[in-house]
């Protein structure tokens, strides 16, 4: 009988609805994904440590959910029914964040943001073991080999653009369009993505009528898990002793069965130091992304988001994928550097170590535009002058009780900020204004009262020094800005962009509250009388705006600078982009090709799971290390990492050393589509 030829059977039609559903859920994934750090910091309070966490724990469901999606696919409802109704469970959770970020709706946000993230990650997780095989299910084998390249190539591409698109225009969302009265607009940033993930539903459900549905295969996963514990419970209790302890097993699993599970359990025994990579990799995201954002990010005239830095993984890897094929690796090979694949990861694991070494050196550099931050058995001081004269501060050191006298220029500030304090401790202090000035009547005298790991700040009126509660913790999302005035009524302070002629914020004078802005050039003025022309407020800084009022009723104006604007450049960072997604590139490309050559054909589908388990215990790691609280700063953390890592690889080359390439054949003949499918992407994200 005649074989009819790929070009004789028309091309599946019914793909290109799965190729749209991939597009939309990748664009709807790494668009969420890429905003969720900043969301979670600055529009619901987290610190960067808790909303690390939860980035993380949520990536690390996504890549936890797969093993069970694809347990429902093949053991229950089949890939057509169970994408669709993960889809829709996924296209809720994406619904439900959106809503949840509109401000004027009130909503829980923590509670509906927790609940939102983990139906994303239900059904991005279930679906991925099941698009990409469902799609190779559309074409009849061997005749249309040829056109299941070109889906895959296809779906490959869909991939990356949805990611990369979103990527870069998801953030531009979130900080260039203003909405329900703020500077940001988070709900417009996570909406888009969310009805991409709508559309992506109703694209897969169009195509029901065209698509090939196979029935379930058969729990597989299930299978090696049972026979795995049945045989771990017989060599316990039996005496007899095996070739190996799988073999006890064959009372009730098939011996084919069992010969692919030993084959598929030495490949997984190298699986165990991989953790570690993705705890590095996936730090782009939360760790990385909050080191950006302490950043100047000012391009020219454009102004570079501190989450828009991510889209560099999903470009580079595009050129290095060839790149690496072309040139990278034929000549480390001539230099004989690598040989076998898994010298190609373990190059890629130093990479990812030498990335954090990196990004340690940079957090190191930013250390000074940080400011004093709080320390162990250190207070800090500040008194404001809150007018246009000097005054004299005679002041005890806290130890010695030796008396130091210093002076406070006009609408300035006096700062000790590494005060010995243990708990707390009273320092004597007088406060006089110079001879022959408007201050000369004004004397202040007592006790400020210091606390260890705390801020004492005080304000010199004319009515009285008045104490506040202040926070010079590096802006994150613009510029803090507080008013401290001292006028002889109440008026009203407005802070107009100087640019666009427009209000940014109007306050009582009498209002001492930290407020923030964006950055740029902005006019101050009490009442009517424009105080500040012009000034450039960068981001990232924290000023105190000292006003006074003289005898004439003119107005004066002075900013305090208390913590240093962002100053090293975001584009410092992208070195450790560059070696970590060429590290990325020769450990995850490398080793999905690796295990897919070395499992038994009937295991292919099992090592996929466990490759993305490996993802998800890696962002389990970063969760125990921030959770742990193990180093008071992040370049100690960046460090750690990249020490973990270079031990990781060390351990892993030593296993390699051990490890016996084989070339395996399938006890199965027949080939299955998830044999000889390309991964979804090698990222694995």
């Amino acid at each position: 009988m005649e074989v009819k030829t790929d070009e004789k059977l028309p091309y599946p039609k019914a793909v290109g609805f799965i190729v749209a559903n991939e597009f939309c859920e990748r664009f709807s994934y790494y668009g969420l994904r890429t905003i969720l750090s900043l969301y979670l910091r600055d529009m619901l309070g987290y610190s960067d440590d808790g909303a690390t966490v939860i980035y993380h724990s949520f990536t690390m469901l996504a890549y936890f959910f797969p093993v069970i999606g694809a347990m429902i696919a093949d053991g229950w409802l089949g890939r057509y029914r169970t994408i669709l109704y993960l889809s829709s469970v996924y296209a809720c959770g994406s619904f439900l964040i959106s809503i949840t970020a509109i401000p004027p709706l009130h909503l829980p946000g923590l509670s509906l943001t927790l609940l939102a993230l983990l139906l994303v990650a239900i059904g991005t997780g279930g679906i991925k073991p099941c698009v990409s095989a469902f799609g190779g299910d559309q074409f009849k084998l061997p005749e249309q080999e040829k056109y299941l390249g070109y889906f895959f190539s296809i779906f490959y591409f869909s991939i990356n653009a949805g990611s990369l698109i979103s990527t870069f225009f998801t953030p531009m969302l979130r900080a260039e369009v203003s909405c329900f009265g703020q500077d940001t607009c988070y709900s417009l940033a996570f909406g888009v993505p969310g009805i991409l993930m709508v559309i992506s539903v109703v694209f897969f459900a169009l195509g029901h009528y065209m698509y090939i549905v196979k029935n379930p295969s058969g729990n597989i996963i299930g299978q090696v898990c049972s026979c795995i514990g049945h045989a771990t419970v017989k060599s316990c209790k039996s005496k007899e002793k095996r070739e190996h302890w799988l073999d006890h097993a064959d009372d009730k699993y098939d011996r084919n069965l069992i010969e692919d599970i030993k084959c598929l359990l030495r490949v997984l025994v190298l699986f165990i130091p991989l953790p570690i990579f993705w705890a590095l990799f996936d730090q782009q995201g939360s760790r990385w992304t909050f080191q950006a954002d302490r950043m100047r990010q000012d391009i020219g005239s454009w102004t570079l988001q501190a989450d828009q830095m991510q889209v560099l993984n999903p470009l580079l890897i595009l050129i290095f994928i060839p790149l690496c094929q072309i040139a990278i690796y034929p000549f480390l090979e001539w230099c004989k550097i690598i040989r076998r694949p898994l010298h190609k990861m373990i190059m890629g694991g130093f990479l990812a170590a030498t990335a954090f070494v990196i990004s340690g050196v940079v957090e190191l550099n930013l250390l000074p535009t940080y400011g004093t931050p709080l320390s162990e058995g250190l207070g800090q001081l500040r008194v404001y002058n809150g007018f246009n004269c000097n005054f004299k501060l005679n002041i005890s050191d806290g130890l010695t009780k030796e008396i130091h006298m210093t002076t406070i220029p006009p609408l300035s500030v006096y700062e000790n900020l590494d005060i010995p304090v243990k708990n707390s401790v009273e320092i004597p202090y007088n406060i006089k204004g110079d001879t022959g000035t408007a201050c000369e009547k004004i004397v202040y005298s007592g006790n400020f009262h210091v606390v260890e790991k705390g801020y004492t700040s005080l304000f010199i009126s004319s009515n009285d020094l008045i104490s506040f509660v202040d926070d010079n913790d590096k802006a994150m999302n613009g510029v803090k800005i507080r008013f401290l005035s001292n006028l002889n009524s109440v008026a009203t302070i407005r802070v107009d962009d100087a640019n666009k002629n427009v209000t940014r914020l109007s306050i009582r004078s009498n209002d001492m509250e930290q407020k923030q802005i964006q950055k740029g050039k902005y006019d101050i003025w009490v009442d009517k009388t424009r105080v500040i022309s012009d000034y450039n407020f960068e981001a990232g800084a924290v000023f105190a705006i000292n006003v006074y009022e003289d005898s004439t009723r003119a107005y004066w104006a002075n900013p305090v600078m208390i913590t240093p604007e962002n100053s090293v450049h975001i584009l410092w960072l992208v070195p450790q982009y560059i070696i970590i997604t060429l590290g990325e590139v020769m450990f995850s490309v490398t080793g999905l090709e690796f295990s897919f050559t070395q499992a038994p054909a009937s295991m292919k589908s099992v090592l996929q799971a466990m490759w993305l388990l490996t993802v998800a215990f890696g962002n389990l790691v970063v969760i125990l290390v921030v959770e742990g609280h193990i180093l008071n700063a992040q370049w100690k953390e960046f460090f750690l990492f990249a020490g973990l890592m270079a031990i990781d690889m060390l351990i892993f080359t030593s296993m390699t050393f051990r490890y016996k390439y084989v070339a395996l054949k399938s006890s199965t003949e027949d080939l299955t589509v998830e044999e000889i499918i390309l991964p979804d992407k090698p990222r694995q994200e």
